[in-house]
């Protein structure tokens, strides 16, 4: 499945609740689904910087895509960064490098969560976007 049928699918996911709430409860329990990284990946390479709570990325390559686990201590940012993994794993690393992000407006994230909150989520997407880079220039 492509980036953007991914990001279309969870658009249409999110249109089906009536308010923040719902998207909350939703975001809690896809944090509930997410590939979760092994104890020996939660180092402080694998640290989001910048995120209130502690957020962990690890990325494999298997294939020529990139695999993405991670976890965090609170479980909204854990739904957050479950819905990041949903779209970017198991994508080539210049996919990942050409694809954009606006499904994160469409579904009004950004404008619902905490500045801080807010700030963790550009970094997870920068940190998803530099294992891309790291990848795409070693296979180069």
């Amino acid at each position: 499945m492509t980036i953007q049928a991914i990001q279309d699918e969870i658009v249409d996911e999110f249109s089906m609740f009536d308010d923040w709430m719902q998207r909350y409860e939703y975001m809690i329990e896809l944090g509930k689904t997410l590939p979760l990284i092994e104890e020996k990946y939660k180092t402080e390479d694998n640290i989001i910087k910048g995120c209130q709570s502690k957020v962990w990325v690890h990325a494999e390559e298997n294939n020529g895509n990139i695999v993405f686990t991670a976890d965090s201590d609170a479980i909204l940012t854990k739904g957050i960064i479950a819905i990041l993994i949903r779209v970017f794993s198991n994508q080539s690393p210049q996919t990942i490098l050409d694809a954009n992000t606006n499904f994160i407006d469409k579904i009004g994230l950004k404008e619902h969560l905490s500045p801080t909150r807010a700030n963790g989520l550009v970094s997870m997407i920068k940190k998803i976007k530099m294992y891309a880079l790291a990848f795409n220039a070693k296979n180069k």
